[in-house]
């Protein structure tokens, strides 16, 4: 199938045939990062420019990461230092960025919408939403889609338990709509408080009991609590938290036997996860960071319109 997307805002627009597409691309992308040399010059000559305005680890090294095996020049701004702190507008920053050659611009931003803004003025560079506010972050949800596609195989009829800050997440609102669109059903667990009102228009189900939550899940995807994204007093504490939610043994048992333990980072141990559940035999958390890795080489690739990897 051919592929038509040059930008990445949001999962919304990518068809299941587009999403298969992107995991068969991304499991090719896997296999040369076990190569012992894993650069390709599949998008020699071209600059891609990672301008992250909010803190960022997994994300922002990984597509660092797929940038550079994948051949491309790469620069990571900030805006610290630059001529932001002077008082430029961002539609200037990324005018100027592109006018020194930026093919590409992947960005991350305290405000949603921001991907979009760039988008329109743009006048030729790709762009790739790396995260906006608490709205989106598709390419967290395509590694979390092809890591659980790795282990389960087809995601067809399959369960999956997101337990945690629903409200305030940008990954849950992607991870649905990629999981849903793969076949699978969601159901959502934690407090009150912490789930958006529109849970019906999400498309999943709730179940306050994270207990009942996951039974039948063939994964449990457990998310931090946001804290630089909400209000105090949402929650008792986070001792009662992880208490009613956090997820350990005992929770991990309620679940289909050999359900993946998943995680976007970074982990609060203790709190939304223990130990001996992060660190356990079901756990994913690991391969999900390399199949970030994995899935931005086969998103720039294929949006950028690379050679033979």
């Amino acid at each position: 199938m051919a592929w038509s997307h040059r930008n990445l805002l949001d999962v919304d627009v990518l068809t299941r045939e587009d999403l298969e597409t992107l995991l068969d691309q991304a499991m090719h992308m896997e296999d040369l990062m076990d190569r012992p040399v894993k650069k390709v010059p599949a998008l020699r000559g071209k600059l891609v420019v990672n301008i992250f305005f909010e803190a960022s680890t997994r994300t922002r090294v990984s597509f660092e990461l797929a940038e550079k095996f994948l051949g491309a020049d790469v620069v990571n701004w900030a805006s610290s230092g630059s001529s932001v702190s002077k008082g430029e507008t961002l539609r200037d920053t990324v005018w100027t960025l592109e006018a020194m050659g930026a093919d590409a611009v992947v960005v991350r931003h305290s405000m949603p919408g921001v991907p979009w803004y760039l988008r329109d003025k743009l006048r030729r560079a790709s762009v790739f939403n790396a995260g906006d506010g608490a709205h989106a972050h598709p390419t967290q949800a395509l590694l979390d889609v092809y890591t659980a596609w790795r282990h389960l195989g087809s995601l067809e009829g399959k369960r999956i338990a997101i337990v945690g800050d629903i409200l305030h997440s940008r990954v849950t609102r992607s991870d649905i709509i990629a999981f849903r669109t793969m076949g699978a059903s969601l159901v959502c667990s934690g407090p009150r408080s912490l789930m958006p009102k529109d849970m019906g228009a999400l498309g999943v189900e709730y179940e306050p009991d994270a207990r009942r939550a996951v039974v039948g899940a063939d994964a449990i995807y457990l998310l931090r609590i946001q804290m630089e994204r909400q209000m105090a007093g949402l929650f008792p504490s986070e001792d009662e938290y992880h208490r009613l939610w956090g997820a350990n043994e005992e929770l991990v048992r309620r679940a289909r036997p050999g359900a993946l333990v998943m995680h976007p980072g970074p982990i609060n141990r203790g709190v939304e996860i223990e130990s001996r559940v992060a660190d356990g035999p079901q756990s994913v958390i690991l391969p999900q960071v390399k199949s970030g890795v994995a899935t931005r080489m086969a998103l720039l690739y294929l949006c950028m319109g690379g050679g033979e990897a």
